[in-house]
C-alpha cells in the first residue's frame, strides 16, 4: 500500500478511536473525524464509505498494535491462556469505546467483524485440533455459538457499572466457553 494512503487511513482511524473514547458514536460526524485527523471530508470518502467501516478498521489496528489479537487457542486447559488475558486487558483499557460499540446505538459493522474473526478462530481450532469434544456439531454451528457467547460476555462486562476487574471477566468468559465443570475455581 502507498505510504501516503496508509498514513491517511491511520490518521482517520486514530481520530475516530480517540473521539469514540469521549462521545457516543451517533454524536460523531464525518466532519468531526476529518477535522480531528487533519484532512477534509472528501479525503475521508476517498478512503472509507462510512464511519462504521472506519471504526472496524480502527479497532483492528489498535488490537494489532497492542499485540492483543483475539487469541487462537490450541490447547484447552482449566486455566485461560495468557493471550486471552492480554486481549481482555486491551478491551478494559478501551472499555468506553467497546461499550459504545456494543451499546444501543453501537456499531453492527464492528460487532459483525468481531463475530467473523471469532468464528474463523473457532473453525480453525476445531479443524486443526481434530477435537471430538463437541461431537457431531458442525464447526460453523459451533463457531456461531461460541462467538455469540464471547460477544455476549464482553458486552455484559464492559457495560457493567462498576466494571469488574479483567481477571473476573477472564474467568467468566473461560467458564462460559468451557462449561462449569471444566474450570477449576
Amino acid at each position: 500500500m502507498d505510504p501516503r494512503i496508509a498514513r491517511t487511513r491511520k490518521s482517520l482511524q486514530n481520530a475516530l478511536f480517540d473521539l469514540a473514547r469521549e462521545r457516543a458514536l451517533d454524536d460523531i460526524s464525518i466532519a468531526d473525524i476529518a477535522e480531528q485527523a487533519g484532512v477534509n471530508r472528501s479525503t475521508f470518502y476517498q478512503h472509507y464509505s462510512d464511519k462504521d467501516t472506519l471504526l472496524a478498521d480502527a479497532i483492528d489496528a489498535v488490537v494489532e498494535a497492542a499485540g492483543t489479537a483475539i487469541p487462537a487457542v490450541s490447547e484447552i486447559s482449566p486455566e485461560p491462556p495468557e493471550v486471552l488475558v492480554d486481549y481482555l486487558r486491551h478491551v478494559d483499557d478501551n472499555a468506553a469505546v467497546y461499550a459504545r460499540i456494543f451499546g444501543k446505538h453501537g456499531s453492527p459493522v464492528v460487532v459483525a467483524r468481531l463475530r467473523d474473526r471469532i468464528q474463523t478462530i473457532v473453525i480453525d481450532a476445531v479443524t486443526t485440533s481434530h477435537a471430538e469434544t463437541f461431537g457431531d456439531i458442525p464447526s460453523d454451528v459451533l463457531a456461531a455459538g461460541l462467538s455469540g457467547s464471547v460477544l455476549g460476555v464482553l458486552e455484559a462486562w464492559v457495560t457493567r457499572d462498576p466494571r469488574p476487574p479483567v481477571e473476573t471477566a477472564v474467568r467468566w468468559l473461560w467458564q462460559v466457553l468451557l462449561g462449569p465443570s471444566a474450570v477449576e475455581r
